[in-house]
């Protein structure tokens, strides 16, 4: 069984995917993370987000499995993913990695922002999973406090709105619901009621 969970930053999509593959037994993977290991990799080296070369550079050499370094969970680094994955050159890098990932034995939960409609089109269950932007930034704001980050929240919602507009205007995979993904809002629910929703919606495929 292949669960593609979709949506914007900070709508619990992550957080929901990995309660669903504990679940169901199946592997997952932040897509998100790959692109963020791309940013971090031209931050490390000095280099600019929207340096196109070096982008699909560090994109040929992921490793999946090394997807552990802190600092890819950091605004910054969120917000140069943003830009890299906007080029089309890195996203067709990752596409195969991701597509490869999916199809292992026994399926996967994938998360992040065109799996339902590029990486995994026929995956059997499609979730979009979103909040209000304020909610969102309230929730990224105290991740980034817990681990230490001084981020203003005004700051943070001025990040969030401006990823949103790049990733549903890019010209290439933009994040949008697949016109089969069952769509989540999360807005007024914790994790344990999404968790129990999306669940719900999954046992309806079985």
């Amino acid at each position: 069984m292949i669960i593609a969970v979709d949506g914007p930053a900070a709508s619990g999509k992550g957080t929901l995917a990995r309660r669903l593959a504990r679940h169901y037994g199946l592997a997952h993977l932040d897509t998100g993370l790959l692109y963020r290991a791309v940013a971090l990799k031209l931050l490390k080296q000095g280099r600019r987000p929207d340096d196109a070369a070096a982008a699909v550079a560090a994109a040929r050499s992921l490793n999946p499995d090394a997807l552990g370094d802190k600092a890819l969970r950091s605004s910054a680094t969120g917000e140069a993913a943003s830009v890299v994955a906007a080029m089309p050159a890195v996203r067709q890098a990752v596409l195969a990695l991701q597509r490869q990932f999916a199809g292992r034995s026994g399926g996967a939960v994938l998360d992040g922002r065109d799996i339902g409609t590029v990486v995994c089109p026929n995956a059997d269950v499609k979730l979009f999973i979103t909040a209000s932007p304020q909610v969102r930034a309230h929730r990224r704001h105290d991740e980034l406090k817990a681990q230490g980050d001084g981020a203003d929240y005004d700051e943070v919602l001025a990040e969030i709105t401006a990823r949103d507009e790049r990733d549903t205007h890019r010209a290439v995979a933009p994040l949008k619901a697949a016109g089969d993904a069952h769509l989540l809002d999360t807005s007024d629910l914790d994790i344990e009621a999404a968790f129990r929703a999306a669940v719900a919606i999954i046992e309806r495929h079985n």
